[in-house]
């Protein structure tokens, strides 16, 4: 698997098969399983103080996204995402 790096865009299909472009927000292994945070593309580049959907991704040994299968295992990826901005903010203090 080819390295996924934090700002790659992808081009995803949601469940309706419409197309949509992600950016990587970030990127962790837990577990031994390959993660990514994304958000829309179009929402991230936009400068503006309102939240942004982010969403949680499982990478596969191809590279290929799929969908986190569990509440437990989203809990996980989420609470490590949470505890890695945390880290991040901490040092731009």
């Amino acid at each position: 698997m080819s390295k996924i790096e934090v700002g790659e865009i992808f081009t995803i299909s949601d469940e309706t098969g419409e197309e949509q472009e992600v950016e990587v927000l970030g990127v962790m292994t837990i577990e031994g399983n390959d993660y990514v945070a994304v958000g829309f593309a179009e929402d991230v580049s936009q400068e503006s103080d309102e939240d942004i959907d982010i969403f949680f991704l499982k990478v596969d040994d191809d590279g290929d996204f799929s969908a986190i299968e569990s509440d437990e295992e989203f809990d996980k990826v989420s609470a490590a995402f949470d505890e890695m901005m945390d880290e991040e903010e901490e040092k731009e203090e």
